[in-house]
């Protein structure tokens, strides 16, 4: 594992759809992958979460079952940066779209 959780609200639409079993499928044992019941971010939901101690943390909004290949590619790029940060943010999709927030570790 790579010491990344993934948090799903699973008070947001996508979350009561079941959208953090459909992730935990794409990303297997890649992250610690949590659900909570909500995650304030109400006015863009569904919201998804990426952090990994001494590294950025990310916030996404607006998620739909559409953006778990997506999601799965930023695990990927997230987990091997050593400061979370990215360089280029095109191989995301339409996921680059959909941050909220960035909090420096």
């Amino acid at each position: 594992m790579s010491g990344v959780t993934v948090t799903v609200c699973r008070s947001c639409p996508a979350g009561q759809n079941g959208l953090a079993e459909r992730l935990r499928a794409e990303i297997g044992g890649e992250a610690d992958l949590r659900e909570v019941d909500c995650m304030s971010g109400c006015t863009r939901p569904s919201t998804v979460a990426f952090r990994a101690a001494g590294k950025t943390a990310y916030l996404f909004g607006d998620i739909t079952g559409a953006d778990i290949p997506n999601l799965a590619v930023f695990l990927r790029l997230y987990s091997a940066s050593p400061d979370g940060n990215l360089a280029d943010a095109r191989p995301l999709g339409s996921l680059r779209e959909k941050a909220i927030a960035r909090i420096p570790g």
